[in-house]
Order: C-alpha cells, then structure tokens, then sequence
C-alpha cells in the first residue's frame, strides 16, 4: 500500500496554526527572550578567542593572533589528559545516571504500599536540593579514615584490614565521583522516567497479567518499552552535554593527590585561563566544548534516525 504524500503546511496554514496555539507560543515568550539576552547575544564574545585579548583595551584595538590559543590547547599534553579525565567522568555519569534513575523510577512504580513508596520517593529526592559545599562536604567525611562510614562498614565486613585513603588515591576519583553523582541525583532523575510509566496504558498490564506474565516479564515487554522514547530523547540531549562532567564536585573533591585524576575541561579552563587573565584561552576552549557538543548531539540524533526511534529533529 502506497503511502498517501503529506500535505504542506504553506505560510496561511503556519499562520493559522500559529494563531490557535497562541497561548502556548506566548508561555515560550519569556524563555526565548532569556535565550536571545544570554545565551546569543554573548557570541559576540566568541572574538576574543583569536585575539590576545586585554581587558583595558576597547575590542577594535585588541591585537588578532588567529588560531594561536587553538594551537596552544591541541599540542598542550596536560589539555589531552584533561580531556581524558572529562570524557571518563561524563560516561561514568552518564551511564550511572541513567541505570540508577531507570531502576528507581520501575521500582518505585511497583511499589504498592502507597506510604512506603512516598517515603523512599522523599529520601532519594533530598540530596538534590543540597548545594555541592554539603554535599562534598558529607562526602568527604564518608570516606573519612577517621570514622568514615565507608571505611568502617568495609572493615566491619572484611574487605579490607586497614582504612583507605579513598581521596588520596587518583584511581579512585572518576568512580567516587559517579557514586556521589547518583547519591544526589537519582531521585530527581527519576521523576520523569516515573511520567513516562504513568503514560503507558493500564490495560496492557491487566491483559498481561491474564496471560501470565509475571512481574518481570510485564516489566520487560511493557514498562521499558513504554519508556523507550523518553530514554532516547534524553540520551541525545545527554549526549550534547558530553563535556560537562560537573565543576562544583571535582573542584571541591580534588586534592594535590587526586588532582591528575580530577581536573576536568572546566577546572582547565579556570586554573590556566580565567585565573591567569588569559580570558582569550579560555574563550577558545568554550568555543572547542561548545562545537564537540554540538558534534555529539546531531551524531546522536542522526543514529537514533536510522535505527527509526525518537528524536528530537
């Protein structure tokens, strides 16, 4: 059967449309209004990465180096193990981030004990109103050697004889990172994958259950799928944000010991650029994260495309 071609919209009929949702383009107003004044018109800033920029100078008499500062960070090897630790750091957190929320969100929506299930729902969503300041804080007095919860519990049930010290030992930071991610995330995270399941229709879990599907098997064949668009959609956004591992985390978590470890694209750009006056480098590492960024969101949407799934465009 031949598919029946769409019709164009043409310009009357985009007028129309626009015309009956008005209110819905009205609510959009403000949000449009704060991207143009923040997030476009700081573009212009984007010039300062080919200049050696000076702050006392106006922007026409700035001296133009061209793709010096590119050239700098690309043939810098401490720039490539930066980069090295920011990509470990976002896969860690993206891939924890995603199985935790995932897991809570179906766990959650199988509870039956109404009670219960608000009480877990209120505890897992704490930590996320915590500022980073507490949050490293309570972490860093976890992994404490003296009376650190996780050194004792660890010594308590035999796996190790002596106490570590977890943030003195490089190794170890891209994981307590992702650990400490989920610890004030998940609950947060979980709230819209919760909306996804509540969207999916009742009556094929009944029907399910007539046939004999047990708890697991409706979850698999029902639940997952029925989430499957909004797990796709998310990941592509994800995707774009690839090179943002955090800021607030690492830099309050690291040390001189961890510190090879720790410093992301971020902290890089602070340490050798802001905070040396080099606003220039750090203007050209902005614009390298903003394009990678870019990069990675259209290859996601792309993919997602042509295996016939969700997609934001």
């Amino acid at each position: 059967m031949k598919k029946t071609p769409k019709k164009k919209l043409g310009f009357k009929g985009f007028l129309k449309k626009c015309s009956e949702q008005k209110m819905l383009l009205l609510m959009s107003l403000p949000f449009l209004i704060w991207l143009f004044i923040f997030r476009y018109i700081p573009l212009y800033g984007w010039g300062m990465a080919f200049q050696d920029f000076k702050p006392a100078r106006s922007f026409a008499e700035q001296e133009w180096v061209g793709f010096e500062h590119f050239t700098f960070l690309f043939t810098d090897p401490r720039f490539f193990e930066v980069m090295r630790n920011t990509l470990a750091m976002s896969m860690i957190n993206l891939v924890l981030g995603f199985v935790t929320a995932i897991g809570l969100a179906i766990l959650l929506n199988e509870l039956r004990n109404l009670t219960f299930k608000r009480v877990v729902q209120t505890i897992s969503y704490m930590p996320h109103f915590l500022s980073w300041v507490v949050a490293a804080g309570i972490v860093t007095y976890a992994l404490s050697t003296e009376n650190g919860i996780v050194n004792i519990l660890l010594e308590q049930f035999g796996f190790i004889d002596e106490p570590i010290m977890w943030l003195g030992v490089g190794e170890y930071f891209w994981g307590i990172i992702g650990t400490s991610d989920v610890w004030k995330n998940v609950g947060w995270n979980s709230i819209i994958y919760l909306a996804a399941i509540a969207m999916i229709d009742t009556e094929q879990y009944e029907a399910a259950e007539i046939d004999g599907a047990s708890r697991l098997q409706r979850i698999w064949y029902i639940t997952l799928p029925g989430m499957r668009p909004v797990i796709v959609i998310l990941l592509i956004m994800n995707m774009g944000y690839i090179l943002e591992s955090g800021f607030e985390a690492q830099y309050l978590l690291m040390n001189s010991m961890n510190m090879d470890f720790a410093e992301n694209l971020d902290i890089f750009v602070l340490r050798y650029g802001i905070s040396m006056g080099n606003f220039s480098l750090a203007t050209a590492a902005g614009i390298f994260k903003t394009v990678v960024s870019i990069i990675f969101l259209f290859s996601a949407n792309h993919i997602a495309k042509r295996l016939g799934q969700a997609r934001l465009f």
